[in-house]
C-alpha cells in the first residue's frame, strides 16, 4: 500500500502551492493545534480537530480558526492524515476504540505524538489498513501560536515502518524541525530522558526561584537567567566537565551548611537537594572532576543528610 507523499521538504509559500493532504487532529492539546498550524504552513489543509475541555476549545480557535469541532469518529472522517495528540495513558485505548468502530479507513496516515510509544500502539490501526507513524516533537508547548515558531529547527523523535520512513521524515521537515529516528525499543528510555532533561529542570528553577524569594531576592528570574543559561550552553557543549560548585569541588562543610538552611527554611527541598548532589558527586568522581580524598567527607555528608555536619 502506498503512503501519501508530502511534497518536498521545505515549507515555502502555502498560497503558492495547492493543499496536498487534509489534516485532522484528535486532542486540541498543547500540541496537536500547533502541528496542524505548522502543516498549514506548508500547505496542507486542517479540516477537523476534536476537543471536550473550554481550554481545548479555545486552543484550537486560536491556532485553527474556522477548522470545525467535531467528534474524534468525525475527524477520521474527513482527514487523510490525522494527528492523534491525547497523553500517553490515553492513546492505547483510543487506538483501540477508533479502529473497532471501524473509524479508521486503509490508506490514512495515522501520527501519534506520544514521547513513550513506537509504532506498535497504532497497531489497530494499522490491522485496519492506515499507515502508523510516531512523530514526537522534543518541545515543550505553551498552547498559544508561539509555539508554531518554537518548532523551527526542534528535534522530532520518529519511529516509522521502513516503507514510510521518508513520509516521516517529509512532515517533520515541513513543520521545521529535524528528525530524530528512534528504534521502537529505545522510546521509553528515550522519553525518560527528555523527561529528566526538561520536566525536571523547571522543577529546579521553580525550587531555586522560591529559596532565592525567601532568601530576600526581588527578583529571582534575573538573577537566575544569566547564571543558568550560561550553566544550559556549558553543559551542552562540555557536558560533565561543565560541572561546578560544592559538591564538584569536595566542599562537605558548605554542602552541609546548604542542608541544614533548607531543613530550617524549605524542608520539602531536602529530599531532592541530597538526591541531586549524590548524583552529581557520583558523576564528579567518574569524571576525575572530584578528588576521592576529598569525597569521603562529602560522601559521609550527603549520606546523614547533613545531620551530623562535616567533619
Amino acid at each position: 500500500m502506498n503512503a501519501p507523499h508530502p511534497t518536498p521538504p521545505h515549507r515555502g509559500d502555502a498560497q503558492d502551492r495547492p493543499a496536498r493532504l487534509t489534516v485532522g487532529v484528535v486532542g486540541a492539546g498543547r500540541v496537536g493545534p500547533a502541528l496542524a498550524a505548522s502543516l498549514q504552513l506548508a500547505g496542507h489543509r486542517p479540516v477537523a480537530v476534536s476537543g471536550v475541555s473550554d481550554a481545548s476549545r479555545r486552543r484550537a480557535a486560536a491556532l485553527l480558526p474556522e477548522v470545525p469541532l467535531v467528534t474524534p469518529a468525525e475527524v477520521l472522517g474527513r482527514a487523510e492524515l490525522v494527528l492523534l495528540t491525547v497523553p500517553d495513558d490515553t492513546l492505547p485505548g483510543l487506538v483501540a476504540g477508533l479502529a473497532e468502530t471501524g473509524a479508521v479507513r486503509p490508506g490514512q496516515l495515522v501520527v501519534h505524538t506520544s514521547g513513550r510509544y513506537g509504532t506498535a500502539v497504532l497497531e489497530p490501526a494499522l490491522r485496519a489498513g492506515a499507515l502508523p507513524l510516531a512523530l514526537h516533537p522534543a518541545m515543550t508547548f505553551t498552547g498559544t501560536p508561539v509555539d508554531v515558531q518554537r518548532l523551527a529547527g526542534c528535534s522530532f523523535g520518529v519511529t516509522a515502518p521502513e516503507e514510510l520512513r521518508l513520509a516521516a521524515e517529509a512532515l517533520v521537515i515541513e513543520m521545521g524541525g529535524e528528525p530524530e529516528w528512534i528504534a521502537e525499543e529505545a522510546r521509553p528510555l528515550y522519553h525518560a530522558a527528555l523527561a529528566i532533561g526538561a520536566n525536571h529542570l523547571v522543577t529546579l528553577v521553580a525550587q531555586s526561584m522560591d529559596l532565592l524569594r525567601t532568601a530576600g531576592v526581588a527578583a529571582p528570574d534575573r538573577m537566575l537567567g544569566p547564571l543558568l543559561g550560561a550553566a544550559l550552553d556549558n553543559a551542552l557543549r562540555s557536558g560533565d566537565a561543565a560541572l561546578t560548585g560544592p559538591v564538584a569541588r569536595g566542599d562537605a562543610g558548605t554542602v552541609a551548611a546548604h542542608i541544614a538552611e533548607l531543613r530550617l527554611h524549605a524542608p520539602q527541598s531536602v529530599a531532592g537537594y541530597l538526591a541531586m548532589a549524590r548524583a552529581t558527586a557520583d558523576r564528579a568522581l567518574a569524571h576525575g572532576l572530584l578528588k576521592p580524598e576529598l569525597a569521603e567527607d562529602l560522601l559521609g555528608v550527603l549520606a546523614d543528610g547533613g545531620v551530623g555536619g562535616a567533619e
